[in-house]
């Protein structure tokens, strides 16, 4: 069957709620600008959901790129390589972005960048050496969530695979390295789809993405209606859903795209789906023909006080401030910088912490730019229910857990948010609804009474 497009026209599923903040996509004509190896990369141990790795180098220790340096027995992990050539300098105690303490190996870098001479593609011919050659390749969601991929692979027996949903939505403001992905990358994500749906025997995809992007859905369907298309033998849909955020959360796009809703509680393999990022399936293609584990990321770096805005690919542990100097330097005074996009995106106070594995922006904004009004009373206009994608009512959660009413949080459905940030985006009183959301979530896991 011929790749064809779908639109809101079409008959599109709408999900509830949601915001329109701007674009923002100042980057979004740049393509992808290699970034030297730095003088030392930092590559701690906990990269993803899951068990930490643990290192099996030590200091004084020579490695190469793509060597395995960090392996955990747990099932929910992904190892971890060394993301250049160099000498091990530490091993030991690092405190994340996050505030997580782990493990982290400190390597200085030779400069070389000489990839380890064993690497080779994966011999793969089944399902399960498929899955078992993700694991080795240590790949995480390159979304921004960080689960690891060989672990969202394995259907359930009941539960089989039939429609591989490709993330390319991308509905963070700033952020174009999937819109640059679908551009420019598009052999290896064809590559990709072609080999999830060969070894998981799926048969259909539907590449989600905003409507925003129209030289990308051109440039894929052209593709895929070539020679190269032909390789993939399940039939594929790109809908081009109306942007709004956050179109790209898991739950929302299976929705849009399929008019499937995941239960409460419920994973996408529940309704049949399983959700990939875009780049992260272009990944899967240039790794199975290289060999080549993830060792690098591409990252939009954009903000009104970065001197040149623009998408970057880094090696993984490479330090911020590393980052900034290669794009010319701060021009003010930071007043928040994030890791990730404005809505979800992680605040750190520190240019010395490293890119991980599931980094996709760096965003530098000076106090023009934030949103920094004093909290104020609740006037209960009733706009952070109206715009919650999941139909939650994030103001009564709020006051659930404000007056110690804990033994009540399950039944406000507050474990269905995806902490998109949409009613603290649109409330006027500035309340921090998603901490409240997190700290609810937080109580509900720890049983507290």
């Amino acid at each position: 069957m011929s790749p064809f497009l779908r639109t809101q026209a079409s008959g599109l599923k709408r999900f509830h709620g949601g915001v329109k903040p701007s674009h923002a996509k100042g980057t979004k004509n740049l393509s992808v600008v290699e970034m030297p190896i730095p003088k030392q990369v930092i590559i701690p141990m906990g990269q993803h959901i899951g068990a930490p790795c643990v290192p099996i180098v030590k200091p004084g220790d020579q490695v190469k790129k793509g060597q395995v340096i960090g392996t955990s027995e747990a099932f929910v992990s992904a190892p971890i390589h060394a993301s250049t050539s160099g000498k091990v300098k530490a091993v030991g105690p690092f405190v994340g972005a996050t505030g997580a303490r782990m493990t982290a190996v400190t390597i200085d870098c030779d400069g070389e960048d000489v990839w380890d001479e064993t690497i080779t593609p994966p011999t793969v011919t089944c399902r399960d050496e498929f899955i078992a050659a993700i694991q080795q390749s240590g790949l995480v969601g390159l979304g921004g969530a960080g689960f690891p991929t060989h672990v969202k692979l394995r259907a359930p027996k009941d539960h089989p695979f039939e429609i591989l949903v490709i993330n390319a939505a991308e509905c963070e403001p700033y952020l174009t390295v999937d819109y640059r992905a679908m551009l420019d990358n598009t052999d290896n994500l064809l590559a990709g789809i072609a080999a999830v749906t060969k070894y998981l025997d799926i048969p259909r995809v539907v590449i989600g993405t905003e409507d925003n992007k129209k030289d990308a859905v051109t440039k894929l369907l052209q593709a895929l209606r070539s020679e190269a298309g032909d390789a993939i033998n399940a039939d594929v849909e790109i809908m081009a859903l109306p942007s709004r955020y956050p179109q790209g959360a898991e739950k929302t796009l299976i929705y849009a795209a399929t008019g499937r809703r995941v239960p409460a509680g419920g994973l996408p393999a529940n309704v049949g789906c399983v959700v990939m990022n875009v780049t992260s399936v272009a990944f899967v293609g240039d790794y199975l023909r290289t060999g080549h584990p993830l060792v690098a990321k591409n990252i939009t770096v954009d903000g009104d006080i970065i001197a040149h805005p623009q998408n970057i690919r880094a090696v993984i542990g490479t330090p911020i401030k590393d980052i900034v100097e290669f794009c010319g330097g701060l021009t003010g005074e930071p007043s928040k910088i994030l890791m990730g996009g404005p809505m979800m995106g992680l605040a750190i106070s520190s240019l010395d912490q490293p890119i991980l594995k599931n980094n996709n922006g760096l965003l530098f904004f000076s106090e023009r730019m934030v949103n920094n009004g004093p909290e104020t009373d609740c006037i209960r206009c009733g706009r952070c229910s109206q715009h919650c994608p999941m139909n939650l009512l994030p103001k009564r959660i709020m006051d659930t857990v404000k007056f110690q009413k804990y033994a009540a949080l399950s039944a406000t459905g507050v474990m269905n948010c995806i902490e998109c940030g949409s009613c603290a985006y649109e409330c006027p009183a500035h309340i921090p609804l998603v901490q409240y959301m997190k700290l609810s979530k937080d109580f509900i896991k720890k049983g507290k009474r």
